[in-house]
């Protein structure tokens, strides 16, 4: 693979988190009525800092936390070449009535977000749902899915790839645009 491009690293990541976060206080002001779901696997860390960062804002210590697989829900899971491997499900709440905010990292064709809305119904009907994504590649969309807080616009080839990088797994907060696969 070609080298990347750095496109936002550690502090202009924590401030598009922070961002992020006080966008959801204004709208979702207590939580009590909300949840957070991130997408696995790579939507999960995501939402963990995510929480991590609206616990700490709003001295809240209940915001609901769940991890969602949607593996097996995709539309494409049977026509892939490897062997999928599922991640582990964690949510020990149902979202009846709940306004959940689902959690990923990168948008790219709505394919996930499609499998997840239909994966989340196993939990319950929700009272409203919102996505929140940290890179928004809105020349992509396969299906007609839009993220309602963004962190990052990208205009990129269909070829070229954005690679979230957290320091958790990595070392380092940083986003990444490769020029292909």
């Amino acid at each position: 693979m070609d080298e990347g491009r750095v496109i936002l690293k550690n502090g202009q990541l924590r401030i598009t988190i922070d961002r992020l976060c006080r966008q959801l206080i204004e709208n979702h002001n207590d939580f009590k009525d909300s949840c957070i779901i991130g997408l696995q696997p790579r939507g999960a860390l995501f939402a963990r800092r995510l929480h991590e960062r609206l616990l700490e804002m709003t001295k809240e210590a209940n915001i609901l936390l769940g991890l969602l697989d949607v593996t097996f829900y995709r539309d494409d899971f049977r026509t892939r070449h490897k062997p999928l491997s599922p991640e582990q499900t964690v949510m020990d709440f149902i979202v009846e009535g709940k306004k959940v905010i689902l959690v990923d990292d990168v948008l790219f064709s709505g394919r996930t977000v499609r499998a997840a809305l239909t994966a989340l119904q196993h939990y319950g009907r929700a009272e409203k749902i919102e996505l929140v994504t940290l890179i928004d590649r809105h020349f992509n969309r396969h299906l007609p899915i839009e993220s309602d807080y963004t962190g990052m616009k990208v205009d990129a080839l269909d070829e070229a790839y954005v690679k979230v990088e957290w320091k958790e797994e990595h070392g380092d907060d940083q986003v990444l645009l490769f020029p292909k696969r």
